[in-house]
C-alpha cells in the first residue's frame, strides 16, 4: 500500500535546517517513538504530503522544503511588545513559565491559541516573537517510510477527537515533543512538517 489521502503513515525522519553548507540536525524520531499522521488531513505541510505521496513501507526519502515551501520568512510584524501584567498571577507576580527563550500558548482576541516565544522581559513589557520557530527556514527531511495503512476509526478518533495525536506539533508546535515521538535538538520547538 502507498501512502495516498486518507491512509494511516508512520515514519522516521531527522530533520535538519540550514543551508546545504551548513546544515544542523533540529529534530529526529526514535524507531519506538515514529512520526505518525493521516496523509491528507492537513496534518503536515502540503510540501511534505506532496514528497511523501506514493512511497511504501521500506522506502526512504531524502528533500528539501524551501522557506516557502515550510513556514514562509520571518516577519518582523510578528515580534510584538506586550504589556507584562497579562502575565501576572493573582498574586501580582510574574508567571513562573515566563522566562526568556520559554515557548507560551496565548490566545487572541476571538479566543484561537497562538503559541509565541519570549524573546526579552523589561519593565512593563514582555517581547514575544510570534513567528514558527522554524520560519526562515530550508527543510531537510531524511527517513524511512514505516507503515502504511487505511485509518481505523480509532485512529482517526485519536487524531481529532481532541486528543494529541501523532506529531501533533502544529507543529507547530511547542508541544513537549517527548510524547510525540521525536527528539528535537538545539531548544527548536518547531516539530517535524507539521503546521
Amino acid at each position: 500500500m502507498t501512502v495516498a489521502p486518507n491512509k494511516f503513515v508512520s515514519l522516521g525522519y531527522e530533520l535538519y535546517v540550514g543551508n546545504s553548507e551548513e546544515r544542523v540536525l533540529m529534530e529526529e524520531t526514535t524507531p519506538d517513538r515514529p512520526l505518525t499522521y493521516i496523509q491528507g488531513m492537513g496534518m503536515m505541510l502540503p510540501e511534505f504530503e506532496k514528497n511523501i505521496f506514493g512511497l511504501k513501507a521500506g522506502d526512504k526519502f531524502d528533500f528539501t522544503l524551501t522557506t516557502e515551501q515550510a513556514y514562509g520568512p520571518r516577519v518582523d510584524e510578528a515580534v510584538e511588545e506586550l504589556p507584562k501584567e497579562i502575565f501576572l498571577t493573582p498574586e501580582g507576580e510574574l508567571d513562573a513559565a515566563v522566562q526568556e527563550g520559554a515557548t507560551l500558548p496565548l490566545y487572541t482576541p476571538d479566543g484561537e491559541m497562538i503559541r509565541g516565544s519570549v524573546l526579552e522581559i523589561r519593565e512593563d513589557i514582555v517581547v514575544m516573537d510570534f513567528n514558527h520557530p522554524l520560519a526562515g527556514e530550508e527543510l531537510h527531511f531524511i527517513g524511512e517510510i514505516y507503515d502504511v495503512h487505511e485509518a481505523t476509526p480509532e485512529e482517526i478518533e485519536a487524531f481529532f477527537g481532541g486528543h494529541e495525536g501523532g506529531c501533533g506539533c502544529g507543529c507547530g508546535c511547542g508541544h513537549d515533543d517527548e510524547d510525540h515521538g521525536h527528539k528535537e535538538h538545539d531548544g527548536c520547538g518547531g516539530g517535524c512538517g507539521c503546521h
